[in-house]
């Protein structure tokens, strides 16, 4: 319980120093969570990466599901958040910038990833950083893998729908704020 509070005031602070950064005044639920991890196909994926980890809220959840013990990097720019989620998750290997995923990928001898997950605030950057992120995931993801985005909107709607056959968004009504979670599949 304790923890729990501590994690949520440490992500008040980082949205208060920070908001178009962060996205949100408080971490993701556990059932925007669950949403996002039952879209992936855990028995077929081998390799996966979490953009824009956080506190790890979504990331906690991971191994529950990931029995098959698929490779995780994480992402994560703020340096402290990125530092706690490297000692909570020792088994996952922990980067910086999103913008480098095609570094982190060679680094790691990975030549696609099967699916990202994101809490990347999208619509919050400016539309060359936007750019860039897409970019490096659409070249980053094998051809049919997976990304599976939250957003605060349907903002992102179109640019996704441009790059990706959009599966399905789901509406998450039980977090804060309400959330829409974007299943969308890297054109073959």
């Amino acid at each position: 319980m304790m923890k729990n509070i501590q994690e949520k005031m440490l992500f008040l602070y980082k949205f208060s120093r920070a908001p178009k950064q962060i996205g949100s005044i408080t971490p993701s639920s556990v059932f925007l969570a669950k949403k996002m991890l039952e879209q992936v196909e855990w028995n077929q994926v081998q390799h996966i990466a979490e953009l824009g980890a956080g506190t790890g809220a979504i990331t906690r959840y991971i191994d529950a599901v990931n029995l098959q013990r698929a490779n995780v990097m994480l992402f994560e720019k703020d340096a402290l958040l990125r530092g706690q989620l490297a000692r909570r998750f020792p088994a996952y290997s922990c980067y910086a910038d999103a913008c480098k995923l095609q570094e982190a990928l060679q680094d790691e001898g990975i030549e696609q990833l099967d699916c990202i997950l994101s809490g990347l605030p999208f619509f919050n950057f400016p539309q060359q950083l936007r750019d860039q992120l897409m970019e490096q995931i659409t070249t980053s993801l094998k051809p049919g893998g997976l990304l599976i985005a939250f957003q605060y909107s349907q903002q992102m709607k179109k640019q996704l729908s441009s790059l990706f056959d959009i599966e399905h968004v789901y509406y998450v009504p039980l977090n804060i704020p309400p959330a829409f979670v974007y299943v969308c599949c890297k054109r073959v």
